[in-house]
């Protein structure tokens, strides 16, 4: 088991830094060549309707044994439990371009995923219940074309998503407040789920906080669709949270490249978009704050196994164009990508942060009620 683990944690080490040299040289071209499957589109198989109802397809749920999302770093401060049920969709695993949807019996992706959540969704840990999915992601090449099979697999991606969200709701205790949080591909199926499923519906009012990580929200095209409206004030409960971590110095051409093949949520181009910069250090929208706000970021080992909590780590401040700036570039691993992009780490550089602000949201929303 050591040794499959040593070897998924080469893999990924290779793969992030061939990616980020062949970004940084050959941009969107060479991305293409490496990543976007060939093959035409073909949907995964239909399943029914009740296929979230058991275990199977999920990583964490209630009376899930050992799961990724309980891990909790060296360091972290005593948790305090959090009468909430916390629902968050894991960022893409799937690298390979077999197919344009990584089929669930993949393992390497499916082991890259609990990876990813013990980094992304631990801070939820001390939550009463938390929910996250196994799904039929859509392959990290369908980010990097326009081509018509990308939007098809993202789709597909987003109908397991919205199977399990209903799951979710009709099985969480119904007296508990919400928190919906995601990152990356994660928060991009978010972003439409509460579209579809809260906006302007009962549900809405269950709504605690909403952490749309690593993923532009836009606020004009995307805000309002969501129903919520953006987290103003540290205190405020039923509100949307979303973040883009950049070192310094740092180039946002490549995200504002992407965004140009999106459409946001009331079908507008993204091209020259505002999008939300919530401040993970202030709570709020905007402003800036030093690193003595910072009450513990999640420094990886190089093994990517665990990490240790730093506080006092890093600064930030939102940018005009809607990015995070870091105030420099810390020290967080292998993987921060071209540009200064720390997307990978767009959580651990403010777990401890994160966990203090969801706590404090559902305290309020209880407050209020």
């Amino acid at each position: 088991m050591a040794r499959k683990f040593l070897y998924l944690v080469a893999v990924l080490i290779g793969l992030f830094v061939a990616a980020g040299l062949a970004f940084q040289f050959a941009g969107d071209r060479l991305m293409q060549l490496a990543f976007v499957p060939s093959q035409p589109f073909v949907a995964p198989q239909a399943m029914p309707a009740s296929r979230y109802a058991g275990n199977e397809l999920w990583f964490a749920r209630p009376g899930l044994a050992a799961d990724p999302v309980h891990w909790q770093p060296e360091g972290a401060r005593p948790a305090v439990p959090v009468d909430a049920a916390v629902f968050f969709v894991h960022p893409t695993s799937y690298l390979a371009r077999h197919a344009w949807n990584a089929p669930l019996d993949d393992a390497e992706s499916q082991d890259r995923a609990r990876l990813l959540l013990r980094g992304l969704a631990s801070p939820f840990a001390n939550a009463a219940e938390v929910w996250s999915p196994r799904y039929r992601q859509a392959a990290f090449g369908a980010f990097f074309t326009g081509k018509p099979e990308g939007r098809q697999a993202l789709d597909a991606a987003y109908a397991d998503v919205l199977a399990a969200f209903d799951e979710f709701v009709a099985r969480a205790a119904p007296d508990r407040p919400i928190v919906l949080a995601g990152h990356s591909q994660g928060a991009f199926h978010l972003r439409r789920l509460i579209a579809e499923r809260v906006a302007g519906q009962p549900l809405a009012s269950r709504v605690a906080a909403v952490y749309a990580i690593g993923w532009p929200v836009a606020t004009d095209h995307d805000l309002p669709r969501m129903g919520l409206p953006a987290c103003t004030a540290p205190d405020q409960p039923g509100c949307v949270a979303s973040w883009l971590s950049f070192g310094e110095p740092y180039d946002a051409e490549a995200m504002a490249k992407s965004m140009a093949r999106y459409k946001g949520l009331d079908g507008a181009n993204l091209t020259g978009a505002r999008f939300l910069c919530w401040n993970p250090l202030t709570g709020t929208i905007g402003g800036s704050a030093p690193a003595s706000a910072n009450l513990g970021t999640l420094v990886p080992r190089d093994s990517l196994k665990d990490g240790t909590i730093k506080p006092v780590y890093t600064p930030a401040s939102c940018r005009a164009d809607g990015t995070l700036s870091l105030g420099g570039a810390p020290k967080m691993g292998l993987y921060v990508l071209p540009g200064n992009n720390y997307h990978v780490y767009d959580v651990p550089l403010f777990w401890e942060n994160l966990r203090a602000d969801y706590a404090r949201r559902v305290a309020a929303w209880k407050a209020a009620r």
